[in-house]
């Protein structure tokens, strides 16, 4: 009995000890605790919704007052939501960021407010990075690079990249995951499900549930380098016709599912015109390029890059051959897209539809507004490019589709001639436009007037 008892705390005294020596290793941030991260994503919640709640109360609806109020309701409510996101990080400043990209569809004061996340994404220590490399690689980091710089190149949400160099030379890129993200994911998602469910029953017109089916979702696929690295290589793949097009390279021997190893690419952001001008790169031929990428992606391959944004896309000229490529990072997250048969005025109605039509639906909007905002940026010709190339990968795939429905050849020779007749008619288009544009359109046009009056 008496020897029973010793045992007691005898074990005690290990566990405590064990424990002691696990957080001595590991230094204990009570932001890591699930029940602190719930406590400041309710406490936020709360506070936002009784702001909603009572703050047009002695307003009447509808007069310059009310607007002004609403007006600064959704910025103070939207600077709540970003400080959420930095303290939480990880998951919630992804879902963060993706709300600042739905310009379509937000409040202009939530999209301007949360656009900030983009930079504002943690940052992982070099301490904590050099232990997800030895947990994963089984090497240190002297022993699988000849330097590898301590200073990011770049942080997101979920991951960030160091710029290195192997013992053979070759310059590389080094992704590695944010240590705690892939254990914190699934938590975050359930308190963002069970807190949105909340105020939806508070408001009956908030829907947006399909944020959250979307992150239970894909999350697990952003959070496995892995898949990152076999989107890349298939993309490539898809469309290694296009010569202005790099798609970093992988080196699969130093990569698992929370280190991604690649060939390290240099350039400037597509929408830096500034970038472009110094470096003697036509800002209408990226543009024209950008539009011919994206709709072979749609209208040809339905395999369609889910987070379209200018920090994912860079330019270089080629020193050598003065080519001028694009450069496609971050192959996360692709869905293979099938298209089937005044937003602040509809915002209900817009988020009942959001919530019924397919997923993929909201990356062609995505990718849409991106090639709109780089124009715009760039300050390009008329935008009638996009639209063109967008109209001729539609005509080859409907084409395509047609000729493998088609079991006769004479009927497969039609639709080819078709085809062609279509594509000429939209090249002659194409053509009309840039005389139009162009000095000696207009030349020749001032010419012909005066000659017929």
């Amino acid at each position: 009995m008496a020897l029973r008892l010793l045992k007691v705390p005898t074990i005690a005294t290990v566990l405590l000890a064990s424990s002691g020596m696990y957080f001595y290793n590991r230094p204990l941030d009570f932001n890591d605790l699930s029940l602190i991260r719930f406590g400041r994503a309710a406490a936020t919640t709360a506070v936002i919704s009784y702001d909603y709640l009572t703050a047009f109360k002695y307003v009447q609806y509808g007069t310059e007052e009310y607007w002004a109020l609403k007006s600064k309701v959704h910025r103070r409510s939207a600077e709540r939501l970003r400080d959420l996101c930095c303290a939480n990080r990880g998951t919630f400043i992804k879902v963060g960021q993706h709300l600042g990209a739905l310009d379509y569809l937000l409040p202009e004061e939530y999209t301007s407010t949360l656009k900030i996340l983009h930079s504002r994404a943690p940052q992982s220590s070099m301490e904590e990075i050099e232990r997800v490399i030895r947990e994963d690689l089984g090497k240190e980091l002297s022993e699988l690079f000849v330097s590898f710089d301590e200073r990011p190149q770049g942080a997101a949400s979920l991951a960030q990249v160091h710029k290195a160099v192997l013992h053979d030379g070759r310059t590389v890129a080094v992704k590695v995951q944010h240590p705690k993200v892939q254990r914190q994911s699934s938590k975050d998602i359930f308190v963002m499900e069970v807190l949105l469910r909340g105020v939806h029953w508070l408001f009956p017109d908030f829907a947006f549930m399909w944020l959250v089916e979307e992150a239970k979702k894909n999350m697990p696929l952003e959070l496995d380098f892995l898949n990152e690295g076999r989107n890349s290589e298939m993309v490539a793949n898809k469309l290694a016709h296009l010569t202005f097009l790099k798609v970093p390279i992988i080196h699969w021997d130093l990569s698992t599912k929370r280190v991604l190893t690649m060939e390290f690419a240099e350039g400037g952001q597509v929408n830096d015109r500034e970038y472009m001008k110094a470096h003697g790169i036509n800002v209408n031929q990226i543009s024209e390029n950008l539009g011919k990428m994206y709709s072979e992606m749609i209208f040809i391959h339905g395999f369609v890059h889910c987070d379209p944004h200018p920090g994912n896309v860079l330019v270089q000229k080629c020193p050598k051959s003065k080519k001028t490529e694009i450069i496609l990072l971050d192959h996360g997250l692709y869905q293979d897209v099938e298209i089937r048969t005044n937003a602040a005025l509809y915002l209900p109605q817009i988020n009942d539809l959001l919530n019924r039509v397919p997923r993929q639906m909201l990356l062609l909007l995505k990718t849409n507004d991106l090639l709109r905002g780089i124009e715009s940026t760039l300050q390009t010709r008329a935008s009638s490019s996009s639209f063109i190339n967008m109209s001729r990968c539609c005509i080859r795939a409907l084409a395509r589709h047609k000729r493998s429905q088609s079991r006769s050849g004479r009927r497969r020779l039609q639709i080819t001639l078709t085809e062609s007749f279509h594509l000429w008619r939209l090249s002659m288009y194409e053509l009309f436009l840039w005389l139009k544009g162009s000095v000696l359109g207009l030349l020749g046009l001032s010419t012909l007037l005066a000659f017929l009056h």
